[in-house]
């Protein structure tokens, strides 16, 4: 499937999806937390994943990823890496460290100014299992969390 969005098509408060962390509300669709501070981002991987059927939750700055993470409990966490706060770095490294006894969000990284080789290093030593450079490529995006969703639906 093909996103051609035009960010002024966007409608400027999407529908609202209830913040409950209650998992049987949603079934088995998978969770995913979208973090940046750019709300045009925000605002467009919300509606591209939300129409592949997912459900989305907002955050603007690293401060309110990590209370975001604890009330929405997200399978897969998109966050960019320099966000006001907390940076994304120190947000990863924060949710690797205090998920050690359940499972660990999927954490993808973007960012538009952080695209040299240490960076992702940097990134996949604090804790992201992927790393995206802005302007974000979406079929790449997509095909990152299917992936996730398959392995985590194939038996262990």
């Amino acid at each position: 499937m093909t996103h051609a969005i035009a960010l002024g098509d966007l409608p400027m408060h999407s529908p609202e999806q209830p913040a409950v962390s209650d998992r049987r509300h949603y079934g088995e669709r998978l969770r995913i937390l979208v973090v940046d501070d750019d709300s045009d981002t925000v605002n467009t991987l919300a509606f591209i994943l939300r129409d592949e059927g997912y459900v989305v939750h907002a955050a603007y700055t690293g401060s309110d990823a990590l209370p975001a993470v604890r009330q929405f409990r997200p399978d897969v966490i998109i966050h960019d890496i320099s966000v006001p706060g907390m940076s994304g770095y120190a947000v990863a490294q924060a949710i690797r460290y205090s998920f050690t006894d359940v499972r660990r969000p999927y954490m993808i990284a973007i960012s538009g100014v952080w695209k040299e080789f240490p960076d992702r290093k940097v990134a996949e030593q604090t804790g992201f299992d992927a790393y995206l450079t802005k302007p974000c490529d979406t079929a790449a995006l997509l095909r990152l969390v299917e992936e996730f969703r398959r392995s985590r639906a194939s038996p262990q």
